[in-house]
């Protein structure tokens, strides 16, 4: 079969091609921006990366219409338009209509479960879109899933983060919630089985874990995977904003994302049961089970995708890299230092490594420094980290940067930052005729941007010229 994966470079989509493709289907990718998608599909003989923005129905021609199965994985979870509930229904409504033009004779949807009276508003806007996507001209199956456990989660890194992190808790009431989280790999077996299977057609199925338990169970059980001791203290007193505050200052998750996780995780998430586990002989795991799995791969360096590296993590980004590319020449202001190189794969090696806990080689401190300013200032800081330790391509998120490009055949890569900034900001590493080219590009805004450059210029002079130092030298 010919399938359509929306949300190819997200964290469900990314894990659920190599699935599809293990069953020799061919799979055309629709992403916003082609530098996101993954390289490694360009050796891939059955997938086809296309470029379509279902905000914009004029760049959905882009799609072929021979297609048999299509995947709606486009959600907005932290989407900073105060009107994300009309965007995800005019998304939905787009692809609705391409997909009724094409031979599609089914969509599959993940969707959220939604079986309370009052739901977040996230959840009612899932639940609006399941009403969009229904159509006479294809057959629709949804999926409606709670609590996805899985490295590179936006619940699992939050939760490994307030563990690890914090000894003793004193935590919002809405840790008692009840919830049935399931394992990224099911949800994954449950995708992926889906697709053609006509029993599905025209069906809506809950999909979830084997247990039913609360937050703070799912805290301690996690503590208890990591052989921590940990003490938890509900209170009832904590308001939503200062929930969103505890989560935003010691997770690595954005305020935004907070905040709408503190709405969702108020409305008890339990799903009906059927008989989709018999029909797709899928078992789910455990939640400890799946927290164990997580941390196999971790260690494996082997995370396919991460939440940190959607555009929702943002700072300032939103969709086209393509323009950041060029970085402007005029009316900037520039670091520009180059240094001879003695091993040209070592020094890229250390390129591809920096950042996250690597460091930046040099005044490691002032860029801790630099990071807990902007989070002070409501910025993304240096919470991000970086998904993989040594590998880096355009989109991924480091630090308070953004990779635009990253190619190691070119020896070239490019970052911009996503802190706050009175104007962009760029870095640059470019290996060329045995030098290591390295350049800061600084573009102000008005008279605070060149007040600011002034003001940081002095501690550039040794952090950039030690930083590029530590690259080109060779360790004994």
């Amino acid at each position: 079969m010919t399938i359509l994966v929306t949300g190819a470079t997200g964290y469900i989509g990314k894990r659920l091609i190599p699935f599809l493709l293990n069953e020799g289907h061919t799979i055309v990718c629709a992403v916003r921006d082609r530098l996101r998608a993954d390289k490694s599909y360009l050796d891939e003989e059955k997938v086809y990366v296309i470029e379509a923005d279902f905000l914009k129905p004029e760049t959905l021609k882009n799609i072929p219409k021979d297609i048999d199965v299509a995947y709606y994985l486009i959600h907005s979870m932290s989407n900073s338009s105060k009107d994300f509930k009309s965007l995800e229904e005019q998304c939905a409504l787009n692809f609705k209509n391409y997909m009724e033009t094409t031979n599609a004779k089914q969509v599959i949807y993940l969707s959220g479960i939604t079986n309370e009276d009052k739901l977040s508003k996230h959840l009612q806007s899932r639940k609006n879109v399941e009403e969009i996507l229904a159509s006479n001209r294809y057959a629709l199956t949804i999926f409606k899933a709670g609590i996805i456990v899985g490295s590179g989660s936006s619940s699992f890194e939050i939760i490994r983060d307030l563990v690890e992190k914090l000894p003793f808790m004193i935590a919002p009431k809405w840790l008692n919630t009840k919830t049935q989280p399931i394992a990224v790999r099911d949800i994954l077996s449950f995708l992926h089985k889906a697709a053609g299977h006509e029993e599905l057609f025209n069906k809506t199925f809950d999909v979830f874990g084997p247990e039913i338990i609360t937050y703070k169970d799912m805290l301690l059980q996690f503590a208890e995977v990591r052989n921590l001791k940990r003490y938890i203290l509900t209170v009832p007193v904590m308001t939503p904003k200062l929930s969103s505050y505890w989560l935003y200052f010691v997770t690595s998750t954005s305020y935004k994302l907070a905040t709408s996780l503190v709405d969702s995780m108020g409305v008890q998430i339990i799903g009906k049961p059927s008989d989709i586990n018999k029909i797709l002989k899928v078992k789910p795991i455990t939640y400890k089970k799946a927290v164990k799995l997580a941390f196999e791969k971790i260690e494996q360096n082997s995370i396919v995708s991460s939440w940190k590296d959607s555009m929702v993590s943002s700072g300032r980004l939103k969709n086209n890299l393509y323009k950041y590319v060029n970085v402007p020449k005029f009316g900037c202001f520039k670091d520009y230092k180059e240094r001879r190189i003695n091993d040209a794969q070592k020094t890229i090696d250390k390129i591809w490594s920096i950042g996250g806990k690597t460091g930046w080689y040099y005044g490691t401190f002032l860029w801790r420094i630099r990071g807990y300013l902007d989070k002070l200032s409501g910025g993304i800081g240096l919470r991000r980290g970086r998904t993989s330790p040594t590998h880096l391509d355009a989109g991924d998120a480091l630090d308070f940067w953004r990779v635009i490009f990253a190619d190691k055949s070119q020896q070239k890569l490019l970052l911009y930052a996503e802190m706050r900034l009175p104007g962009e900001a760029w870095l640059e590493f470019k290996i060329e005729d045995n030098l290591l080219k390295q350049t800061a590009t600084f573009r102000p805004r008005g008279l605070w941007g060149r007040l600011y450059w002034y003001s940081v210029l002095p501690f550039h002079g040794f952090i950039f010229s030690g930083m590029i130092n530590k690259l080109v030298k060779v360790e004994s």
